[in-house]
């Protein structure tokens, strides 16, 4: 059994009810699957089988959460709709199936990646925003501002629209349409201080 020192690290600083879940999964996953590996990806840990990711798991707040990583494409493959991983949000063992259920959908997984399963995950399609007007007149004013949002991917300009919607006070709303147009001047997507973190 591989283990990393940098999970024993990461369980160590969980809450105390995370602790022992994180511990069982580890311990469960190890048993199903002795030759896999584990390492942290995304911060979290992460069990690898034959180089691709099998499971991760992570410890929030008030929950912890399981998923395995291959999915086969089949209705009822992927997750819980609603919740993260594949056991929803866990507080305690009890929430966990038992270990021959947890050891088939172990195999289940490692079977996948033997297959050659691609990773398929489901998206949830957003509803569009609208480009507010406030917005639109701002941006129109400033040229280079407008380039970089019309260059934008989709993804990037819901960033923004998201942001200067979601304002609640009309005050509030008016310092971010400023902000916007003055990080857009400057070719920066809403999150640039995060991109090379």
């Amino acid at each position: 059994m591989s283990k990393d020192e940098r999970i024993d690290a990461y369980i160590a600083n969980q809450a105390d009810f995370a602790r022992p879940i994180l511990e069982h999964l580890r311990e469960a996953v190890h048993a199903a699957c002795p030759e896999c590996e584990e390492a942290i990806k995304w911060g979290m840990p992460a069990f690898m089988y034959k180089g691709k990711q099998l499971a991760g798991m992570a410890a929030f707040k008030a929950h912890a959460t399981f998923g395995f990583w291959q999915r086969s494409g089949e209705p009822g493959s992927e997750s819980k709709p609603g919740a993260m991983g594949d056991f929803g949000r866990i507080t305690s063992l009890a929430d966990l199936p038992g270990p021959d259920e947890f050891a088939a959908l172990v195999h289940k997984n490692m079977a996948l990646i033997d297959a050659g399963a691609k990773t398929v995950r489901s998206r949830t399609v957003k509803a569009p925003i609208d480009m507010p007007e406030d917005l639109a007149v701002a941006l129109a004013a400033n040229p280079a501002a407008q380039a970089t949002y019309d260059g934008f991917p989709p993804s990037c300009r819901r960033e923004y629209l998201e942001w200067v919607t979601e304002a609640k006070r009309p005050e509030t709303r008016t310092k971010r349409i400023a902000q916007a147009v003055e990080m857009m001047a400057e070719g920066k997507k809403r999150h640039w201080k995060y991109e090379n973190c």
